[in-house]
């Protein structure tokens, strides 16, 4: 009598998850609308009266001289931008470009329909089921990017995942920016905190790839992400990277962190004044240093808590404040980046829904260029969830697929008249 020894047979290897082949998806159907054209055009004509009147705090001198010699008014720090200095950037950046990767197959096409998913970037924070909540470190920076570039879904590696908080600040970056090359094939970030860094990381990008410099500033290699210091100010090294990104023909990406209540207008007609002033100041520095070079109009406004204080995302006012942001972006022919944001503390009813909202809102709204920040984002970008990342890799697949939904009516309320003295009473001493 024989024994059939099963333990011995051949087995086909199947991969834990099952997803499918890295792509590129592009949506068909219309993005929708919650403001009407002569609402659109009221907020940027408001913004670009912000921009000539109040002006905008530069806290960079070389930033300071560009925008001088092009015309705008300067005292101190506070620069004041014409129309006619907007109006000319406006017509220089393009309005589609592809993003080169370290691996050619990797490429994706930024603006028009196109849709990129990227992983949150920087919260000091993560967690996962083992070990739960804890302060990140080199090695959960390194796990984290491998998860990026195992899933399909995720079209570029991200803004570092979770920050490297047990290496020294003057080096961090580097190594952060070593383990992207080397773990990822994907479209990278680099950041723009100072020019050695900044200078250094795009250094290593283009070794990465193998090309020389004339080759580099053809071929948009990396991004990096401009975040105003709200309300109406840009400080040194944000300044620096809009300038220095230019130069070097990269792609940059600013994005005006407006919270309504908090550092923005209350409500969101205000709010989205100041964050498009804020993004067309930007592009006027960017364009006016290097016109032609490839620029993102980003968007990050939302409502806070009125009892804490505290970030809300996923929100009502947030979906319409995406949506509207949407809007002004395809005005000015820029590709948009928003986010998949919530302020979920776990994982849980609220992170779902927060999530869902705001992704609903991201893909809906036209965030199709490059709704960023779209997994793993938990506790208002303070932490990065193991978790939660493979159950919103599942639903970003998901809506890879969808082509047939729609928005109802436009809202006509939302923009009835727009104040600039929201604005005005924080800088009339200027």
């Amino acid at each position: 009598m024989t024994v059939e020894r099963h333990g011995r047979r051949k087995t086909t290897a199947v991969p834990l998850i099952q997803q499918s082949p890295w792509s590129k998806p592009q949506m068909n159907f219309e993005p929708a609308r919650i403001l009407s054209d002569d609402h659109v055009e009221t907020i940027h004509l408001k913004s670009m009266q912000v921009l000539q009147e109040i002006g905008m705090d530069v806290l960079n001198p070389e930033a300071r001289d560009i925008l001088q010699r092009a015309g705008a008014s300067v005292s101190g720090d506070r620069v004041r931008i014409g129309r006619d200095i907007i109006e000319q950037a406006m017509q220089t950046p393009p309005r589609e470009f592809t993003l080169h990767a370290r691996n050619p197959a990797r490429n994706v096409q930024m603006g028009g329909k196109w849709i990129t998913f990227g992983p949150v970037g920087g919260p000091p924070n993560c967690s996962d089921l083992d070990r739960g909540k804890r302060i990140g470190n080199f090695a959960d920076n390194a796990n984290f990017l491998r998860l990026s570039q195992f899933f399909n879904c995720i079209h570029i590696s991200g803004d570092g995942c979770v920050d490297a908080t047990d290496l020294h600040v003057s080096v961090r970056q580097l190594h952060v920016m070593h383990n992207k090359l080397r773990l990822s094939d994907k479209f990278p970030f680099v950041y723009s905190t100072t020019r050695p860094v900044l200078m250094d990381s795009l250094g290593m990008v283009r070794l990465s790839r193998g090309i020389s410099h004339e080759q580099m500033l053809r071929e948009p290699s990396a991004y990096t992400i401009i975040n105003t210091n709200s309300p109406l100010k840009l400080d040194l090294p944000m300044a620096m990277g809009i300038i220095e990104m230019a130069r070097m023909n990269q792609v940059c990406v600013a994005t005006p962190f407006t919270l309504a209540g908090a550092m923005a207008p209350i409500t969101l007609a205000g709010a989205l004044v100041q964050q498009n002033a804020e993004v067309l100041a930007c592009l006027s520095l960017s364009q006016l240093t290097r016109p032609g070079a490839p620029f993102v109009y980003g968007s990050f406004t939302s409502n806070v808590d009125m009892k804490s204080g505290a970030p809300a995302f996923g929100t009502p006012e947030y979906m319409k404040a995406t949506i509207a942001g949407g809007q002004l972006a395809r005005r000015y022919g820029l590709p948009y980046r928003t986010s998949s944001a919530n302020a979920a503390n776990a994982l849980d009813a609220q992170a779902a829904y927060e999530t869902v909202f705001s992704l609903w809102a991201a893909i809906m709204g036209g965030g199709w260029s490059r709704p960023m920040k779209s997994s793993r984002w938990m506790s208002s970008c303070c932490r990065w969830s193991n978790s939660f990342c493979s159950r919103l890799s599942w639903m970003m697949t998901r809506w890879a697929w969808m082509r047939c939904w729609r928005w109802g009516r436009a809202a006509t309320s939302l923009v009835p008249h727009i104040p600039c003295r929201a604005i005005r009473p924080r800088f009339t001493s200027r």
